[in-house]
This record gives structure tokens, C-alpha cells and sequence, in this order.
């Protein structure tokens, strides 16, 4: 049987797509297969060519041709908004927003793009990979953008560290409009919020968008893929992937790999066999879970499970320690949520006897927004409250300076500290989060 491919009808902010196909349809890559609903959401492509195997009401799935090219069915609109909406484009970060809303409504007076080229999580690679190869297409995306909204300014944010990038997009930048702004190597460096503080030094409140500091932010890869769709007519129907991990061999070239546009919907177990080869799936013989997306905010996922246009990383996870019996969860607005963190401290078989929340994750509807994101007052206060709950350590999913602050104070009241990426980081032989100088 051919492969399948999974596309879930909701793969953005807002509303589930609305199919289009039925059961039996013949599709080519590039064709629409669900279209936006009515109101904030974005449409649905295939990215390969073949036949409808299922349609449900939460996903379509393809069944794949053998035989598949890179050619595609060209988007019909003609202007560059109507482009963008139609191919789909959202960001490509993770958190999905549908980038034609963001680029609806233009500046009514001075405005500013800002282009997250941070690549903020460890072992992610793949937007400075896409840069490196390409940094004309982020700088033509970034243009196209400006235009749009009417923007006088336009910024390239990216951590100091990526030298060799930086020296190619001041290479090719010829819009005296923008420039590139250097950002400290730091988690969370590329939080939306983050970014307009340290390129514009506007502190938004929880709450605020960009827009209210007069600024969009944009992901570097919905950046290329804006030009795709203005200049080539694509559908966002590839996504920029990291594969990382125990992957099988382990030698060290292998732990981390990138690879550029890979069809949406592809299922997560090829993308380890392209970078381990088919036996075990390219897995090593040993591992603790499968982690979609970074070491701080991805989640666990399966082999079947498919690859979405939010979709960044791909990781085998070392396996997990024995812990303590009983262990306290430190909860950041930043990282990893009381949820992930509850499942990673099941997997290291520990009871969680209490949780606390970083002072400055304010509660914002379903989820928490940290007050000023990378810049920690202190934690003290959390861990004591943990040990007295009787917790004989803490998991953590701060981000790197709050992680400094429980280091300056759990060892000390005897409570060792683990982290929610210790499992990622083990697994490419990286420094683990714990006293952190960038």
C-alpha cells in the first residue's frame, strides 16, 4: 500500500478548514483539499499527489502516488494578500496564527515588520538553514510584507551567536528600511513579546499584541513562504524540519539534521527513517519518547502521527532517569505546561506532591503569559513552597535566567533540579539548562 498522508483540519488559529473533496477524488500536489471557513482559519493543500483515501470530520487523509514530483497546481488570486490566504501560509513558529490576518490590516501611521529569525529553542536548525541557503527569500518576504501593512521599518531579529547568517543577510540586504537587530543567545529570545521589547524596547503587557507596540512579528520561515506564494504561486504545502535525537548509529553528524520542504502530512515515522534508515523506524534500539516541536514547548507525539505546517522539530528523547518518589513541578509561562509536566514526571515514575507557577506567569485565558519573558525575579519563594509540600526534588520547564534562580536555591535546600528538556538535550550530547551564561 502506498503511503498515507494525514492532514488535520485545523492546523492554525481559529476554524477547522472546510473540505472540499470527497472520498475517491483524484488530487495533485497543490490542490486544495479543504477551504477556509467562515471566519479566522486558513485552507488546506495537498502536498502530494494521489487519491482520497478518507475524509472525516477532523482530517482528510491521501494516499500517495509512487511516483511524486516537486510540481505543483499554481494559486489562482493575484494579489499578494489574497495570495498569502490562499496558499494557506500561517505561522510557522508553532503558534499557527493565519499570517493573511496579520497582514489584513495596514499601519495608519509608522509601523515596523519584524521578522523572528531567533530559532530560540536548542537543537532547532531549520530557519537558519532555510537563511543560509536562501537569504534572498527572507528579505523579499520581509519586503512583501512591508509593503502590505504599510510599514516604514522593517527588522531582522537573530541571536548574536549565528555569525555566519548574519554575514549573509548584511551581504544581501539592500532595503535601507531594515535592519538586523542582535538578540542574546537566551530562552525565550524569540517569544513575540520578547522580540518587540528587545528590538523596539516597548514592554507589552500579557495581554497585548504586537500591533500595539505598532509592530508585526513574523516567523523567518512564513517569511520565505510569503514569497513562494506572492512570486510562485505555492501553496504552503512544505515545512522546514530539525530531526534530532537517538536516532539509529548515533554517530554525530546524525543527531541533528535538517530537512528543508518536506510535504505536509508526511507521517513522523519517515522523517526518522530519512535520518536513521528503515530498521526500528531509524531509531535507536533505546529511547524515552518522541517529542514534536522544541525541547521547551514541543509535546509528545507518535510514529503515526503527521507532520503540520506548525510542526519545527522531530526528537527521540534520551530515556527517562528513575526519580524521586515524590517530586514538586515548577511551572513556567515560558516552557513546558502543568500537563507536559505531569507526563514527563509519570514517565520518570514520580508522584507529584504540589505544583507552583513562575510569579510572573499571569493567567491568561486557558493558558499563562509570562510578565516579562526571559527576565526572572526570583524563585525562591516556589521552591520553598514545593519542598514544604513534601517534594524531595523539582522538574522545572523555566526559561534559562529563571532556570539560574532555582539553581541559586534548590540545591541548596537539598532538592535536585530536572529540567523538561533534559531528555531532548541528552539525547544530542548538548549542555544541559541549569546555570546558563549565553
Amino acid at each position: 500500500m502506498s503511503e498515507l498522508y494525514r492532514f488535520p483540519l485545523k492546523q492554525s488559529v481559529g476554524i477547522k478548514a472546510v473540505p472540499c473533496v470527497i472520498k475517491g477524488d483524484d488530487v495533485h500536489r497543490g490542490q486544495p483539499l479543504a477551504f477556509q471557513g467562515n471566519g479566522l482559519g486558513c485552507g488546506i493543500c495537498s502536498s502530494v499527489t494521489g487519491q482520497i483515501h478518507e475524509v472525516t470530520e477532523d482530517e482528510i487523509t491521501v494516499e500517495a502516488s509512487p511516483e511524486q514530483d516537486r510540481d505543483y497546481v499554481r494559486l489562482k488570486s493575484t494579489e499578494p494578500l489574497d495570495l498569502i490566504r490562499e496558499a494557506g501560509i500561517v505561522g510557522l513558529g508553532g503558534a499557527g496564527f493565519p499570517t493573511w490576518a496579520k497582514l489584513a490590516k495596514p499601519f495608519d501611521g509608522s509601523g515596523t515588520v519584524i521578522v523572528n529569525a531567533a530559532e530560540c529553542e536548542p537543537i532547532l536548525d531549520h530557519n537558519l538553514t532555510r537563511i543560509r541557503k536562501n537569504p534572498e527569500q527572507l528579505l523579499r518576504g520581509l519586503d512583501i510584507a512591508m509593503e502590505l501593512v504599510h510599514a516604514e521599518h522593517g527588522i531582522i531579529a537573530i541571536k548574536g551567536i549565528h555569525k555566519e547568517t548574519i554575514a549573509l543577510l548584511k551581504e544581501k540586504l539592500k532595503n535601507p528600511r531594515v535592519k538586523i537587530s542582535l538578540l542574546e543567545n537566551v530562552y525565550p529570545a524569540g517569544e513575540e513579546r520578547a522580540i518587540v521589547r528587545d528590538t523596539m524596547g516597548v514592554l507589552l503587557p500579557p495581554t497585548a499584541l504586537p500591533s500595539e507596540a505598532g509592530a508585526v512579528v513574523i516567523n523567518a520561515e512564513s517569511c520565505c513562504r510569503i514569497e513562494e506564494a506572492v512570486d510562485q504561486k505555492k501553496p504552503m504545502i512544505d515545512k522546514d524540519l530539525t530531526v534530532a535525537g537517538k536516532i539509529r548509529g548515533n554517530e554525530q553528524d546524525k543527531l541533528i539534521q535538517v530537512f528543508l520542504d518536506v510535504p505536509v502530512g508526511t507521517p513522523v515515522r519517515s522523517l526518522f527513517e530519512r535520518a536513521g534508515g528503515k530498521e526500528n523506524h531509524g531509531l535507536a534500539d533505546t529511547y524515552g519518547e518522541l517529542i514534536m516541536g522544541g525541547p521547551f514547548t514541543g509535546h509528545r507525539t507518535d510514529l503515526d502521527a503527521p507532520v503540520l505546517k506548525t510542526t519545527g522539530g522531530l526528537i527521540a528523547a534520551e530515556c527517562f532517569p528513575k526519580g524521586p518518589e515524590k517530586i514538586g513541578l515548577l511551572v513556567c509561562a515560558c516552557g513546558a505546561d502543568e500537563a507536559r509536566l505531569r507526563e514527563i514526571a509519570k514517565s520518570m515514575g514520580s508522584e507529584v506532591v504540589g505544583v507552583a507557577f513562575c510569579k510572573q506567569a499571569e493567567p491568561v485565558k486557558n493558558t499563562r503569559k509570562c510578565q516579562n519573558p526571559g527576565h526572572c525575579p526570583g524563585q525562591v519563594e516556589k521552591i520553598m513552597k514545593l519542598k514544604k509540600a513534601g517534594a524531595q526534588a523539582v522538574l522545572i520547564s523555566n526559561c534559562t535566567d529563571c532556570t539560574n534562580t532555582v539553581m541559586a536555591c534548590a540545591p541548596k535546600l537539598g532538592l535536585p533540579v530536572y529540567h523538561c528538556t533534559d531528555g531532548a538535550l541528552r539525547a544530542v550530547n548538548m549542555k544541559l539548562i541549569r546555570r546558563f551564561k549565553g
